[in-house]
């Protein structure tokens, strides 16, 4: 429904003449989820041991997104409406981490954390709760606390995104 769309609107009705909005990462490859949804059945995980049901569930949210926003495009014709596939991106980065120097036996695992379990997440024991330590080296992670990414990972996602989005705008002078 577009009533999910008002924040959208909204920022168009302030003068913005470009907006993205972003997809959804897939899930089933962040720590949180791999480590609630641990399960010892392979037939649930993908070749980038992913949960593949998560990220189903997250490719379905971005079919309904993408298809909000081509009605929102014929509402607003006069502005620039470009989904930002976090998706696409991250698993981009998953496939490139080795090259881009990513350790890659930590691809799945919190830099910050709790060290317990083969994601390194427990959410009692995050980051900045007393007694965790702060990750030595989150150049060589993709996910800082389990949840969100490190600074180099979204640096990657970023310019994947940057690549993507920004020949689909067309460029207003003012």
């Amino acid at each position: 429904s577009l009533s999910n769309f008002c924040y959208f609107q909204k920022v168009i009705g302030f003068g913005a003449r470009r907006v993205i909005v972003p997809g959804n990462f897939p899930i089933g490859c962040l720590p949180i989820y791999l480590s609630s949804f641990h399960t010892n059945n392979s037939a649930a995980y993908d070749e980038k041991h992913c949960l593949k049901d998560l990220n189903n569930f997250a490719e379905i949210h971005n079919e309904v997104l993408k298809a909000s926003i081509n009605v929102l495009k014929k509402e607003y014709p006069y502005v620039d409406i470009v989904y930002g596939d976090y998706y696409n991106a991250y698993l981009w980065l998953l496939s490139h981490a080795k090259r881009l120097r990513f350790d890659r036996n930590s691809l799945q695992k919190a830099c910050c954390g709790s060290g317990s379990g083969p994601y390194n997440f427990d959410p009692r024991k995050m980051c900045g709760v007393e007694g965790v330590s702060a990750c030595p080296n989150p150049d060589k992670y993709i996910s800082w606390d389990g949840i969100h990414s490190t600074q180099r990972a979204y640096k990657y996602i970023a310019g994947y995104l940057l690549r993507a989005v920004l020949p689909q705008m067309r460029m207003f002078h003012l």
